[in-house]
Protein backbone atom coordinates (compact mmCIF):
# COMPACT_ATOMS: atom_id res chain seq x y z
CA UNK A 1 0.00 0.00 0.00
CA UNK A 2 3.07 2.19 0.71
CA UNK A 3 3.86 2.47 -3.28
CA UNK A 4 0.33 3.58 -3.95
CA UNK A 5 0.59 7.29 -3.51
CA UNK A 6 4.25 7.03 -5.18
CA UNK A 7 2.74 5.97 -8.10
CA UNK A 8 -0.21 8.03 -8.12
CA UNK A 9 2.21 11.03 -7.63
CA UNK A 10 4.27 9.76 -10.59
CA UNK A 11 1.06 9.35 -12.80
CA UNK A 12 0.30 12.94 -12.48
CA UNK A 13 3.97 14.45 -13.01
CA UNK A 14 3.65 12.21 -16.54
CA UNK A 15 0.17 13.62 -16.75
CA UNK A 16 1.64 17.07 -16.35
CA UNK A 17 4.15 16.71 -18.83
CA UNK A 18 2.12 14.92 -21.53
CA UNK A 19 -0.59 17.23 -21.72
CA UNK A 20 1.20 20.45 -23.00
CA UNK A 21 2.87 18.48 -25.16
CA UNK A 22 0.00 17.48 -26.84
CA UNK A 23 -1.72 20.71 -26.98
CA UNK A 24 1.42 22.38 -28.24
CA UNK A 25 2.10 19.49 -30.46
CA UNK A 26 -1.78 19.49 -31.61
CA UNK A 27 -1.64 23.65 -32.14
CA UNK A 28 1.81 23.18 -34.32
CA UNK A 29 0.12 20.18 -36.49
CA UNK A 30 -2.95 22.56 -37.19
CA UNK A 31 -0.66 25.55 -37.99
CA UNK A 32 1.54 23.67 -40.06
CA UNK A 33 -1.57 22.33 -42.45
CA UNK A 34 -2.70 25.91 -42.62
CA UNK A 35 0.81 27.66 -43.57
CA UNK A 36 2.71 26.89 -46.62
CA UNK A 37 6.60 24.87 -46.29
CA UNK A 38 8.45 28.45 -45.57
CA UNK A 39 6.58 29.26 -42.93
CA UNK A 40 6.21 26.11 -41.63
CA UNK A 41 9.72 25.47 -41.66
CA UNK A 42 9.72 29.01 -39.64
CA UNK A 43 7.76 27.76 -37.28
CA UNK A 44 9.94 24.34 -36.93
CA UNK A 45 12.85 26.43 -36.13
CA UNK A 46 11.41 28.88 -33.44
CA UNK A 47 10.37 26.04 -31.64
CA UNK A 48 13.19 24.64 -31.77
CA UNK A 49 15.23 27.00 -30.88
CA UNK A 50 13.13 27.61 -27.25
CA UNK A 51 13.14 24.03 -26.72
CA UNK A 52 17.15 24.28 -26.75
CA UNK A 53 16.94 27.46 -24.56
CA UNK A 54 14.64 25.78 -22.36
CA UNK A 55 16.56 23.05 -22.06
CA UNK A 56 19.64 25.12 -21.10
CA UNK A 57 17.73 27.32 -18.42
CA UNK A 58 16.72 24.14 -16.70
CA UNK A 59 19.96 23.20 -15.93
CA UNK A 60 21.45 26.04 -15.08
CA UNK A 61 18.52 26.40 -12.43
CA UNK A 62 19.27 24.21 -9.69
CA UNK A 63 16.35 25.25 -6.80
CA UNK A 64 15.29 22.90 -3.73
CA UNK A 65 12.43 21.65 -4.81
CA UNK A 66 12.21 20.04 -8.09
CA UNK A 67 9.12 21.70 -9.63
CA UNK A 68 10.95 24.46 -10.72
CA UNK A 69 13.54 21.92 -13.09
CA UNK A 70 9.76 20.06 -14.20
CA UNK A 71 8.47 23.34 -15.61
CA UNK A 72 11.30 24.07 -18.31
CA UNK A 73 11.95 20.84 -18.97
CA UNK A 74 7.66 20.40 -19.57
CA UNK A 75 7.83 23.02 -22.26
CA UNK A 76 11.39 21.71 -24.03
CA UNK A 77 9.72 18.62 -24.31
CA UNK A 78 6.42 20.07 -25.85
CA UNK A 79 8.68 22.92 -28.02
CA UNK A 80 10.70 19.96 -29.69
CA UNK A 81 7.93 17.53 -30.30
CA UNK A 82 5.78 20.46 -31.27
CA UNK A 83 8.99 21.23 -33.91
CA UNK A 84 9.02 17.98 -35.15
CA UNK A 85 5.24 18.09 -36.06
CA UNK A 86 5.81 21.59 -38.56
CA UNK A 87 9.13 19.56 -40.07
CA UNK A 88 6.67 17.03 -40.92
CA UNK A 89 4.34 19.84 -42.32
CA UNK A 90 6.85 21.62 -43.82
CA UNK A 91 7.98 18.65 -46.11
CA UNK A 92 4.30 17.63 -46.82
CA UNK A 93 3.62 21.52 -47.82
CA UNK A 94 6.93 21.24 -49.88
CA UNK A 95 6.19 18.17 -52.09
CA UNK A 96 2.65 19.69 -52.90
CA UNK A 97 3.95 23.21 -53.80
CA UNK A 98 6.73 21.96 -55.94
CA UNK A 99 5.55 18.34 -57.17
CA UNK A 100 4.54 17.25 -60.38
CA UNK A 101 0.98 17.96 -59.72
CA UNK A 102 1.47 21.67 -59.62
CA UNK A 103 1.48 22.88 -63.46
CA UNK A 104 -1.48 20.62 -64.16
CA UNK A 105 -3.85 21.77 -61.43
CA UNK A 106 -2.53 25.41 -61.66
CA UNK A 107 -4.06 25.04 -65.26
CA UNK A 108 -7.37 23.69 -65.34
CA UNK A 109 -6.99 21.50 -68.27
CA UNK A 110 -8.11 17.99 -68.54
CA UNK A 111 -5.80 15.06 -68.18
CA UNK A 112 -5.32 11.56 -68.71
CA UNK A 113 -3.85 10.09 -65.58
CA UNK A 114 -2.91 6.64 -64.54
CA UNK A 115 -2.79 5.77 -60.91
CA UNK A 116 -2.22 2.35 -58.27
CA UNK A 117 -4.94 2.79 -55.73
CA UNK A 118 -4.26 2.60 -52.34
CA UNK A 119 -7.26 2.38 -49.88
CA UNK A 120 -10.87 1.77 -50.40
CA UNK A 121 -13.74 3.83 -51.76
CA UNK A 122 -15.86 5.60 -49.28
CA UNK A 123 -19.52 7.22 -50.27
CA UNK A 124 -19.18 10.98 -50.19
CA UNK A 125 -21.45 14.00 -50.84
CA UNK A 126 -21.23 16.15 -53.04
CA UNK A 127 -22.98 19.71 -52.70
CA UNK A 128 -25.06 20.53 -56.25
CA UNK A 129 -25.46 16.88 -57.16
CA UNK A 130 -29.09 15.68 -56.26
CA UNK A 131 -28.37 12.14 -57.52
CA UNK A 132 -26.06 9.72 -58.19
CA UNK A 133 -23.42 8.72 -55.29
CA UNK A 134 -19.85 9.70 -55.62
CA UNK A 135 -16.81 7.66 -54.28
CA UNK A 136 -13.61 9.03 -52.87
CA UNK A 137 -10.59 6.88 -53.71
CA UNK A 138 -7.27 7.69 -51.98
CA UNK A 139 -4.69 6.85 -54.59
CA UNK A 140 -0.92 7.29 -55.89
CA UNK A 141 0.01 8.72 -59.47
CA UNK A 142 2.19 6.81 -61.60
CA UNK A 143 1.23 8.75 -65.42
CA UNK A 144 -0.39 12.05 -66.42
CA UNK A 145 -0.25 13.41 -69.79
CA UNK A 146 -1.79 16.77 -69.98
CA UNK A 147 -1.13 18.78 -72.93
CA UNK A 148 1.03 16.27 -74.96
CA UNK A 149 3.31 16.57 -71.87
CA UNK A 150 3.84 13.39 -70.23
CA UNK A 151 4.45 13.52 -66.35
CA UNK A 152 5.69 10.58 -63.89
CA UNK A 153 6.68 10.94 -60.02
CA UNK A 154 5.24 9.93 -56.90
CA UNK A 155 2.38 12.72 -55.45
CA UNK A 156 -0.77 11.15 -53.52
CA UNK A 157 -4.28 12.55 -54.65
CA UNK A 158 -7.47 11.81 -54.13
CA UNK A 159 -10.03 10.26 -57.13
CA UNK A 160 -13.32 11.38 -56.33
CA UNK A 161 -15.60 9.39 -59.30
CA UNK A 162 -19.55 8.42 -59.68
CA UNK A 163 -20.09 4.77 -60.97
CA UNK A 164 -17.88 2.40 -62.00
CA UNK A 165 -15.45 4.11 -58.98
CA UNK A 166 -16.66 1.55 -55.65
CA UNK A 167 -15.78 -1.45 -57.02
CA UNK A 168 -11.73 -0.66 -56.80
CA UNK A 169 -9.41 -2.56 -54.97
CA UNK A 170 -5.85 -1.53 -53.54
CA UNK A 171 -3.41 -2.31 -55.59
CA UNK A 172 -5.38 -1.93 -58.80
CA UNK A 173 -3.68 0.08 -61.41
CA UNK A 174 -6.31 2.12 -63.19
CA UNK A 175 -6.65 4.73 -65.89
CA UNK A 176 -9.40 7.52 -65.69
CA UNK A 177 -9.73 11.19 -67.67
CA UNK A 178 -10.73 14.23 -65.38
CA UNK A 179 -9.77 17.18 -64.32
CA UNK A 180 -7.05 18.20 -61.03
CA UNK A 181 -8.04 20.79 -58.38
CA UNK A 182 -6.32 22.05 -55.37
CA UNK A 183 -7.64 20.25 -51.94
CA UNK A 184 -8.65 22.34 -48.82
CA UNK A 185 -6.64 23.09 -46.78
CA UNK A 186 -4.84 21.39 -44.10
CA UNK A 187 -5.07 18.01 -46.07
CA UNK A 188 -2.19 15.94 -46.91
CA UNK A 189 -2.84 15.22 -50.43
CA UNK A 190 -1.04 17.09 -53.36
CA UNK A 191 -4.29 17.42 -55.60
CA UNK A 192 -8.04 16.05 -56.46
CA UNK A 193 -8.80 14.51 -59.15
CA UNK A 194 -12.63 15.02 -60.35
CA UNK A 195 -12.82 11.88 -62.39
CA UNK A 196 -14.83 11.85 -65.54
CA UNK A 197 -15.07 8.87 -66.71
CA UNK A 198 -15.14 5.15 -65.12
CA UNK A 199 -11.73 3.29 -63.95
CA UNK A 200 -10.10 1.32 -66.59
CA UNK A 201 -8.14 -1.54 -64.66
CA UNK A 202 -4.71 -1.97 -66.21
CA UNK A 203 -3.19 -3.80 -63.68
CA UNK A 204 -4.61 -6.04 -61.12
CA UNK A 205 -1.82 -6.59 -58.53
CA UNK A 206 -4.23 -6.65 -55.48
CA UNK A 207 -2.45 -6.92 -52.39
CA UNK A 208 -3.34 -7.83 -48.85
CA UNK A 209 -5.71 -4.68 -48.53
CA UNK A 210 -7.72 -5.41 -51.89
CA UNK A 211 -8.12 -9.19 -50.27
CA UNK A 212 -9.63 -7.86 -47.08
CA UNK A 213 -11.87 -4.94 -49.38
CA UNK A 214 -12.77 -8.12 -51.23
CA UNK A 215 -13.69 -9.65 -48.08
CA UNK A 216 -15.65 -6.98 -46.84
CA UNK A 217 -17.22 -6.78 -50.25
CA UNK A 218 -18.42 -10.66 -49.45
CA UNK A 219 -19.71 -9.90 -46.15
CA UNK A 220 -21.88 -7.26 -47.44
CA UNK A 221 -23.59 -10.06 -50.05
CA UNK A 222 -23.85 -12.54 -47.46
CA UNK A 223 -26.24 -10.41 -45.48
CA UNK A 224 -28.52 -9.37 -47.70
CA UNK A 225 -31.23 -12.29 -47.04
CA UNK A 226 -31.77 -9.87 -43.39
CA UNK A 227 -34.01 -7.23 -43.29
CA UNK A 228 -33.17 -4.15 -44.92
CA UNK A 229 -32.20 -2.64 -41.97
CA UNK A 230 -30.04 -5.08 -40.38
CA UNK A 231 -28.38 -6.27 -43.93
CA UNK A 232 -27.69 -1.74 -43.97
CA UNK A 233 -26.46 -2.10 -40.48
CA UNK A 234 -24.58 -4.82 -39.92
CA UNK A 235 -21.70 -4.01 -42.24
CA UNK A 236 -21.10 -0.74 -40.92
CA UNK A 237 -21.20 -1.78 -37.50
CA UNK A 238 -18.59 -4.55 -38.32
CA UNK A 239 -16.33 -3.20 -41.06
CA UNK A 240 -17.63 0.58 -41.19
CA UNK A 241 -18.93 -0.43 -45.07
CA UNK A 242 -21.93 1.96 -45.07
CA UNK A 243 -23.27 1.33 -48.91
CA UNK A 244 -25.99 -0.63 -48.25
CA UNK A 245 -27.40 1.32 -45.23
CA UNK A 246 -30.97 2.68 -45.93
CA UNK A 247 -30.86 6.51 -46.24
CA UNK A 248 -33.77 6.80 -44.12
CA UNK A 249 -31.89 4.68 -40.92
CA UNK A 250 -28.73 6.64 -41.56
CA UNK A 251 -30.88 10.33 -41.21
CA UNK A 252 -32.51 8.52 -37.79
CA UNK A 253 -29.07 7.39 -36.51
CA UNK A 254 -28.15 11.05 -36.90
CA UNK A 255 -31.23 12.36 -35.10
CA UNK A 256 -30.92 10.07 -31.99
CA UNK A 257 -26.43 10.58 -31.75
CA UNK A 258 -26.05 6.67 -33.16
CA UNK A 259 -23.73 7.47 -36.27
CA UNK A 260 -20.54 6.60 -34.19
CA UNK A 261 -21.70 3.03 -34.37
CA UNK A 262 -21.87 2.66 -37.90
CA UNK A 263 -18.08 3.60 -38.20
CA UNK A 264 -15.41 1.22 -37.00
CA UNK A 265 -13.77 3.24 -33.36
CA UNK A 266 -12.06 2.77 -30.41
CA UNK A 267 -14.93 0.91 -29.06
CA UNK A 268 -14.95 -1.89 -31.85
CA UNK A 269 -11.12 -2.20 -31.74
CA UNK A 270 -11.61 -2.43 -27.99
CA UNK A 271 -14.32 -5.11 -27.79
CA UNK A 272 -11.90 -6.94 -30.60
CA UNK A 273 -8.82 -6.65 -28.24
CA UNK A 274 -10.52 -7.92 -25.60
CA UNK A 275 -11.78 -10.98 -27.27
CA UNK A 276 -8.71 -11.96 -27.92
CA UNK A 277 -6.93 -10.82 -24.43
CA UNK A 278 -9.87 -13.65 -22.92
CA UNK A 279 -9.41 -15.95 -25.44
CA UNK A 280 -5.76 -15.86 -24.16
CA UNK A 281 -6.17 -16.24 -20.74
CA UNK A 282 -8.40 -19.22 -21.20
CA UNK A 283 -5.57 -20.60 -23.52
CA UNK A 284 -3.52 -20.01 -20.14
CA UNK A 285 -1.05 -18.28 -22.17
CA UNK A 286 1.88 -16.62 -20.77
CA UNK A 287 1.65 -12.25 -20.77
CA UNK A 288 4.17 -11.89 -23.31
CA UNK A 289 2.78 -14.12 -25.31
CA UNK A 290 -0.92 -13.57 -24.99
CA UNK A 291 -0.10 -9.57 -25.44
CA UNK A 292 1.55 -10.85 -28.89
CA UNK A 293 -1.36 -12.97 -29.51
CA UNK A 294 -3.72 -9.63 -28.62
CA UNK A 295 -1.79 -7.42 -30.94
CA UNK A 296 -1.56 -9.69 -34.13
CA UNK A 297 -5.67 -10.15 -33.94
CA UNK A 298 -5.88 -6.39 -33.36
CA UNK A 299 -3.72 -6.25 -36.57
CA UNK A 300 -5.52 -8.56 -38.36
CA UNK A 301 -8.69 -6.42 -37.42
CA UNK A 302 -7.42 -3.55 -38.49
CA UNK A 303 -6.29 -5.13 -42.20
CA UNK A 304 -9.77 -6.54 -42.45
CA UNK A 305 -11.87 -3.20 -41.77
CA UNK A 306 -9.27 -1.11 -43.52
CA UNK A 307 -6.61 1.19 -42.07
CA UNK A 308 -7.65 4.14 -42.66
CA UNK A 309 -7.55 7.29 -40.12
CA UNK A 310 -10.25 6.12 -37.19
CA UNK A 311 -9.25 2.63 -37.63
CA UNK A 312 -5.39 3.80 -37.15
CA UNK A 313 -5.79 5.89 -34.02
CA UNK A 314 -8.50 3.49 -31.95
CA UNK A 315 -5.84 0.74 -32.86
CA UNK A 316 -2.80 2.65 -31.83
CA UNK A 317 -4.97 3.53 -28.21
CA UNK A 318 -5.39 -0.47 -28.51
CA UNK A 319 -1.81 -1.01 -28.30
CA UNK A 320 -0.72 1.91 -26.27
CA UNK A 321 -2.92 -0.49 -23.37
CA UNK A 322 -1.67 -2.98 -24.23
CA UNK A 323 1.66 -2.50 -23.69
CA UNK A 324 1.04 -0.83 -20.12
CA UNK A 325 -1.09 -4.13 -19.17
CA UNK A 326 1.97 -5.91 -19.87
CA UNK A 327 4.48 -3.67 -18.17
CA UNK A 328 2.10 -3.73 -15.07
CA UNK A 329 0.96 -0.30 -15.32
CA UNK A 330 -2.83 0.53 -14.14
CA UNK A 331 -4.73 3.54 -13.98
CA UNK A 332 -2.95 5.56 -16.08
CA UNK A 333 -5.07 6.07 -18.59
CA UNK A 334 -5.07 9.95 -19.03
CA UNK A 335 -1.62 8.64 -19.87
CA UNK A 336 -2.20 6.28 -22.39
CA UNK A 337 -4.00 8.85 -24.35
CA UNK A 338 -1.65 11.56 -24.49
CA UNK A 339 1.01 9.23 -25.40
CA UNK A 340 -1.60 7.81 -28.53
CA UNK A 341 -2.55 10.97 -29.58
CA UNK A 342 1.22 12.28 -29.75
CA UNK A 343 2.37 9.30 -31.49
CA UNK A 344 -0.64 9.52 -34.20
CA UNK A 345 0.08 13.54 -34.84
CA UNK A 346 3.67 12.57 -35.21
CA UNK A 347 2.90 10.29 -37.20
CA UNK A 348 -0.32 11.90 -39.70
CA UNK A 349 -0.14 16.10 -39.02
CA UNK A 350 -3.27 16.16 -40.99
CA UNK A 351 -5.05 14.08 -38.33
CA UNK A 352 -4.87 17.47 -36.47
CA UNK A 353 -7.54 19.46 -38.62
CA UNK A 354 -10.07 15.74 -38.59
CA UNK A 355 -12.63 16.21 -36.81
CA UNK A 356 -13.30 12.28 -36.35
CA UNK A 357 -9.85 12.60 -34.73
CA UNK A 358 -11.30 15.29 -32.04
CA UNK A 359 -14.14 13.77 -31.12
CA UNK A 360 -12.60 10.55 -30.40
CA UNK A 361 -10.14 12.14 -28.48
CA UNK A 362 -12.44 14.12 -26.83
CA UNK A 363 -14.80 10.98 -25.74
CA UNK A 364 -12.16 9.13 -24.24
CA UNK A 365 -10.47 12.11 -22.53
CA UNK A 366 -14.44 12.29 -21.26
CA UNK A 367 -14.47 8.57 -20.58
CA UNK A 368 -11.18 9.11 -18.39
CA UNK A 369 -11.86 11.71 -16.29
CA UNK A 370 -15.67 11.58 -15.26
CA UNK A 371 -16.91 7.87 -16.46
CA UNK A 372 -15.54 6.67 -12.70
CA UNK A 373 -16.60 9.07 -10.76
CA UNK A 374 -20.48 9.33 -12.50
CA UNK A 375 -20.34 5.53 -11.41
CA UNK A 376 -19.53 6.05 -8.16
CA UNK A 377 -22.38 8.50 -7.75
CA UNK A 378 -25.19 5.98 -8.79
CA UNK A 379 -26.41 3.76 -5.16
CA UNK A 380 -24.51 0.49 -5.04
CA UNK A 381 -28.28 -1.07 -5.26
CA UNK A 382 -27.97 -0.51 -9.29
CA UNK A 383 -25.94 -3.52 -10.74
CA UNK A 384 -22.26 -1.78 -11.58
CA UNK A 385 -22.58 -2.96 -15.72
CA UNK A 386 -26.05 -0.69 -15.78
CA UNK A 387 -23.93 1.93 -13.95
CA UNK A 388 -21.16 2.04 -16.32
CA UNK A 389 -23.10 1.69 -18.94
CA UNK A 390 -25.36 4.70 -18.44
CA UNK A 391 -22.14 6.79 -17.01
CA UNK A 392 -19.56 5.93 -20.66
CA UNK A 393 -21.98 7.31 -22.80
CA UNK A 394 -22.69 10.39 -20.70
CA UNK A 395 -19.45 10.90 -19.53
CA UNK A 396 -18.35 11.25 -23.48
CA UNK A 397 -21.53 13.11 -24.85
CA UNK A 398 -21.05 16.14 -21.79
CA UNK A 399 -17.37 16.59 -23.31
CA UNK A 400 -18.60 16.00 -26.88
CA UNK A 401 -21.47 17.89 -26.76
CA UNK A 402 -20.09 21.48 -27.95
CA UNK A 403 -18.16 20.00 -30.90
CA UNK A 404 -21.26 18.78 -31.89
CA UNK A 405 -23.49 21.70 -32.13
CA UNK A 406 -20.41 23.38 -33.79
CA UNK A 407 -21.07 20.89 -36.84
CA UNK A 408 -24.55 20.34 -36.67
CA UNK A 409 -26.60 22.93 -34.78
CA UNK A 410 -29.42 21.01 -33.27
CA UNK A 411 -29.93 19.26 -29.54
CA UNK A 412 -30.68 15.44 -29.77
CA UNK A 413 -32.64 15.05 -26.00
CA UNK A 414 -32.98 10.86 -27.17
CA UNK A 415 -28.87 10.44 -27.75
CA UNK A 416 -28.23 9.08 -24.32
CA UNK A 417 -31.29 7.04 -23.91
CA UNK A 418 -30.76 5.49 -27.48
CA UNK A 419 -26.93 4.58 -26.40
CA UNK A 420 -27.98 3.34 -23.23
CA UNK A 421 -30.10 0.87 -24.63
CA UNK A 422 -28.14 -0.09 -28.12
CA UNK A 423 -24.86 -0.31 -25.58
CA UNK A 424 -25.48 -3.94 -24.78
CA UNK A 425 -25.92 -5.00 -28.45
CA UNK A 426 -23.01 -3.60 -29.78
CA UNK A 427 -20.94 -6.40 -28.28
CA UNK A 428 -22.62 -8.92 -29.97
CA UNK A 429 -22.59 -7.57 -33.41
CA UNK A 430 -18.96 -6.47 -33.39
CA UNK A 431 -17.77 -10.08 -32.23
CA UNK A 432 -20.09 -12.00 -34.30
CA UNK A 433 -19.97 -10.18 -37.32
CA UNK A 434 -16.00 -10.07 -36.96
CA UNK A 435 -15.96 -13.48 -36.62
CA UNK A 436 -18.88 -14.07 -39.59
CA UNK A 437 -16.37 -11.89 -42.43
CA UNK A 438 -13.96 -14.75 -42.99
CA UNK A 439 -16.50 -17.40 -42.38
CA UNK A 440 -18.27 -16.20 -45.64
CA UNK A 441 -15.35 -17.77 -47.93
CA UNK A 442 -14.34 -20.61 -45.90
CA UNK A 443 -17.53 -22.03 -44.25
CA UNK A 444 -20.78 -20.31 -45.82
CA UNK A 445 -23.22 -22.66 -44.11
CA UNK A 446 -22.04 -21.36 -40.54
CA UNK A 447 -21.61 -18.07 -41.50
CA UNK A 448 -25.22 -17.87 -42.18
CA UNK A 449 -26.10 -18.77 -38.43
CA UNK A 450 -23.51 -16.11 -37.20
CA UNK A 451 -25.11 -13.30 -39.48
CA UNK A 452 -28.31 -14.30 -38.02
CA UNK A 453 -27.70 -14.07 -34.61
CA UNK A 454 -25.24 -10.68 -35.22
CA UNK A 455 -27.92 -9.33 -37.40
CA UNK A 456 -31.30 -9.66 -34.95
CA UNK A 457 -28.52 -7.54 -32.52
CA UNK A 458 -28.30 -5.18 -35.57
CA UNK A 459 -31.74 -4.91 -36.37
CA UNK A 460 -32.82 -4.47 -32.89
CA UNK A 461 -30.18 -1.16 -32.77
CA UNK A 462 -32.27 -0.39 -35.92
CA UNK A 463 -35.51 -0.44 -33.90
CA UNK A 464 -33.69 1.72 -31.56
CA UNK A 465 -32.99 4.58 -33.83
CA UNK A 466 -36.08 4.49 -35.85
CA UNK A 467 -38.51 4.27 -32.55
CA UNK A 468 -36.64 7.50 -31.00
CA UNK A 469 -36.04 9.45 -34.02
CA UNK A 470 -39.88 9.78 -34.53
CA UNK A 471 -40.81 11.01 -30.75
CA UNK A 472 -42.03 14.28 -30.79
CA UNK A 473 -38.60 16.92 -29.89
CA UNK A 474 -36.11 14.19 -30.77
CA UNK A 475 -34.22 16.80 -32.94
CA UNK A 476 -34.25 20.54 -31.21
CA UNK A 477 -32.07 23.49 -33.09
CA UNK A 478 -29.86 25.16 -31.20
CA UNK A 479 -27.65 28.07 -31.79
CA UNK A 480 -24.90 28.34 -33.86
CA UNK A 481 -21.41 29.77 -33.38
CA UNK A 482 -19.66 30.57 -30.35
CA UNK A 483 -23.20 31.39 -28.29
CA UNK A 484 -23.90 27.64 -29.57
CA UNK A 485 -20.26 26.18 -28.07
CA UNK A 486 -20.45 28.33 -24.95
CA UNK A 487 -24.05 27.54 -24.05
CA UNK A 488 -23.75 23.91 -24.93
CA UNK A 489 -20.64 23.97 -22.55
CA UNK A 490 -22.65 25.74 -19.81
CA UNK A 491 -25.25 23.06 -20.50
CA UNK A 492 -22.74 20.11 -19.75
CA UNK A 493 -21.66 21.56 -16.78
CA UNK A 494 -25.37 22.19 -15.65
CA UNK A 495 -26.26 18.52 -16.78
CA UNK A 496 -23.23 16.94 -14.46
CA UNK A 497 -23.73 18.86 -11.51
CA UNK A 498 -28.10 17.92 -11.83
CA UNK A 499 -26.55 14.21 -12.03
CA UNK A 500 -24.97 14.73 -8.80
CA UNK A 501 -27.45 16.67 -6.69
CA UNK A 502 -30.10 14.06 -8.18
CA UNK A 503 -27.97 10.92 -6.51
CA UNK A 504 -26.99 13.13 -3.84
CA UNK A 505 -29.92 14.56 -1.85
CA UNK A 506 -28.35 14.44 1.55
CA UNK A 507 -25.20 16.13 0.00
CA UNK A 508 -26.63 18.92 -1.34
CA UNK A 509 -28.75 19.65 2.09
CA UNK A 510 -25.53 19.72 3.64
CA UNK A 511 -24.23 21.96 0.95
CA UNK A 512 -27.36 23.93 1.22
CA UNK A 513 -26.88 24.62 4.93
CA UNK A 514 -23.47 25.50 4.93
CA UNK A 515 -23.82 27.93 2.54
CA UNK A 516 -26.84 29.52 5.10
CA UNK A 517 -24.24 29.59 7.50
CA UNK A 518 -21.38 31.18 5.67
CA UNK A 519 -24.09 34.04 4.53
CA UNK A 520 -25.11 34.48 8.21
CA UNK A 521 -21.49 34.86 9.26
CA UNK A 522 -20.95 37.47 6.26
CA UNK A 523 -24.23 39.24 7.34
CA UNK A 524 -22.97 39.67 11.12
CA UNK A 525 -19.41 40.59 10.08
CA UNK A 526 -20.87 43.72 7.07
CA UNK A 527 -23.77 44.92 9.75
CA UNK A 528 -23.09 43.85 13.51
CA UNK A 529 -26.55 43.93 15.34
CA UNK A 530 -26.86 46.83 17.59
CA UNK A 531 -27.79 45.00 20.92
CA UNK A 532 -26.46 41.65 19.65
CA UNK A 533 -28.68 38.31 19.15
CA UNK A 534 -32.11 38.62 19.71
CA UNK A 535 -32.89 36.56 22.74
CA UNK A 536 -35.90 36.89 25.27
CA UNK A 537 -35.96 39.53 27.88
CA UNK A 538 -37.89 40.39 31.12
CA UNK A 539 -37.69 43.97 30.86
CA UNK A 540 -39.40 46.58 29.72
CA UNK A 541 -39.04 49.05 27.46
CA UNK A 542 -41.08 52.00 29.65
CA UNK A 543 -44.25 52.09 27.00
CA UNK A 544 -47.46 51.81 28.04
CA UNK A 545 -48.90 48.26 27.64
CA UNK A 546 -52.14 48.30 28.83
CA UNK A 547 -53.13 48.36 25.22
CA UNK A 548 -51.82 44.77 25.72
CA UNK A 549 -54.47 43.92 28.09
CA UNK A 550 -58.39 42.74 27.45
CA UNK A 551 -60.87 44.87 26.80
CA UNK A 552 -63.15 45.19 30.23
CA UNK A 553 -66.59 43.33 29.35
CA UNK A 554 -69.96 45.77 28.97
CA UNK A 555 -72.11 47.24 26.11
CA UNK A 556 -70.26 48.88 23.86
CA UNK A 557 -70.40 52.58 22.84
CA UNK A 558 -71.79 53.36 19.39
CA UNK A 559 -69.64 56.08 17.70
CA UNK A 560 -71.03 58.04 14.78
CA UNK A 561 -68.68 59.75 12.18
CA UNK A 562 -71.13 62.86 11.14
CA UNK A 563 -71.29 63.83 7.61
CA UNK A 564 -69.98 66.79 6.23
CA UNK A 565 -72.54 69.43 7.47
CA UNK A 566 -74.18 67.64 9.44
CA UNK A 567 -74.51 67.75 13.29
CA UNK A 568 -72.93 65.45 16.01
CA UNK A 569 -75.53 63.52 17.56
CA UNK A 570 -74.57 62.62 21.29
CA UNK A 571 -76.17 60.64 23.35
CA UNK A 572 -78.69 61.70 26.00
Amino acid sequence: MADAPDQASTSKRVDGRLVPAVLVTWSAALAGGFLGAAWSWTLAGVLAVLGVALTVLGRRRRPAGARARTVPATLALACVLGASVAVHCAVTAGGREEGPLVEAVAGGDGVVIKVLVTGTPVAVLTPGRSSGTRWSVPANLIELTSGGTVVRGNADLVVVGGEGWQGVLPGQSVRTTGTLKEVRQGQSQAALLAASSPPVITASDVDIRGSAASQRQSFVTAAKWLPPDAAGLLPGMVTGDTSALPESLDADMKTTGMTHLTAVSGANCSLVLGAFILLARCLKLPRPVAAAFAAAGLAAFVVLVGPDASVLRAAVMGIVGLAALVGGLRGRSLTFLCLASLLLLLVDPAMAANVGFLLSVLATLGIVLLARRLTSWIPAIVPRWLAAGVAVPLSAQLVCGPVIVALQPQFTPYALIANVVAGPLVAPVTILGTIAVPLTTVLPWLAVVVIAIAGTCAGAVAGVARLLAHLPGAALPWAEGPVGIVSMAICSMVTAWFVWAALHPAGVMNHVLSLHGAIVVLLERVAPPRHGRLEASKETSGRNHLWLLPKTPGPKVSRRTPSAGGMRHRPP
